[in-house]
């Protein structure tokens, strides 16, 4: 391939901009032209191109959210509206696109490749929800944001004996709610993959918290679960204890991503320029222990990613 086109869709995640950067720079050094799509499938569909060269991700590195911005576009998912896409892309030279983003850009990614446009996709969500992945771009960023924060909570909790209910993100997955229990020594984790029971899983762990003589306590809820102000007055109510419920909202999507996900994003660009470079599309670049990999986007979306159980298991040992 001559020219590849990259672009960002849906959700925003911290180290987006790093693998924009990677898919230039292996794009140039491989003798390729490289078109920035901004806007997502919207700017594919309205030829929203611009050609880049190396001074052009100069200087986004560090930079949380993406260059290109995103967008969610219904009319790509309809036929018609991939069609478009693939003659839009046709009309400007390319030969193959990187696309960076999550499930939902992937099934555009499938598409475009079924109708002649090969396309790789690159995960970038702070849900860690990719099945064929270990790990997303963004996620490291998300959990070290949401430590952050709730360390700042607990020195309030703390001089005030309070119970803290935090809301995270996490629709559908619980890895950032489940990771930062266990980081910042939560009594419980609420996730959508785990049934709770209120009174055991909540209640129970702090009246004894309480009675062992501890002064704050910490309940991490994901955003999928939901109820966290309804939570919080249940819990106030039962116990005695006051109790305050946060909801974190888009902080978790912000910020200057870590080096493991500008490591991951690099590695990844690599990676997807290469398939792209022997004219091999329909693929998914994905992490495995800790070896860069790629899966066909059919078989990889079909991938189920289970809640480790030895991680809900030590969140609840350390909680004691």
């Amino acid at each position: 391939m001559k020219k590849i086109g990259v672009l960002t869709s849906g959700g925003d995640a911290p180290g987006m901009n790093a693998a924009i950067r990677s898919v230039v720079r292996m794009g140039l050094s491989n003798g390729m032209e490289v078109l920035a799509i901004r806007k997502g499938y919207t700017g594919l569909l309205q030829g929203l191109f611009e050609p880049m060269d190396a001074r052009s991700v100069s200087d986004i590195l560090h930079r949380g959210g993406t260059i290109l911005q995103s967008s969610r576009c219904l009319e790509f998912r309809e036929e018609a509206g991939v069609k478009k896409g693939v003659e839009m892309a046709r009309k400007a030279g390319l030969e193959g696109i990187v696309v960076i983003g999550g499930d939902g850009s992937f099934r555009g990614a499938r598409d475009l490749s079924l109708m002649g446009m090969p396309t790789v996709g690159i995960p970038g969500t702070i849900d860690n929800d990719i099945g064929c992945t270990d790990l997303t771009i963004g996620f490291d960023t998300a959990l070290d944001t949401v430590k952050d924060a709730i360390d700042k909570i607990r020195d309030t909790a703390q001089s005030h004996e309070r119970c803290s209910v935090i809301e995270v993100m996490g629709r559908g997955a619980g890895y950032i709610a489940a990771y930062v229990a266990i980081a910042c020594g939560a009594e419980a984790a609420i996730i959508p993959e785990q049934p709770f029971d209120f009174e055991t899983d909540i209640i129970k762990p702090i009246i004894d918290g309480k009675k062992r003589g501890k002064e704050n306590n910490l309940i991490v809820v994901a955003e999928g679960v939901g109820g966290s102000v309804e939570m919080a007055e249940h819990i106030e109510k039962v116990t005695g204890i006051e109790t305050r419920a946060t909801v974190l909202g888009h902080i978790q999507r912000g910020g200057s991503p870590t080096v493991n996900d500008r490591m991951l994003a690099s590695r990844m660009g690599i990676h997807a320029v290469k398939l792209l470079k022997q004219g091999i599309g329909n693929r998914i670049v994905a992490i495995k222990n800790n070896d860069i990999v790629d899966y066909d986007i059919l078989e990889g979306l079909d991938m189920k990613k289970m809640m480790p159980g030895d991680i809900m298991n030590m969140a609840k040992i350390l909680s004691l």
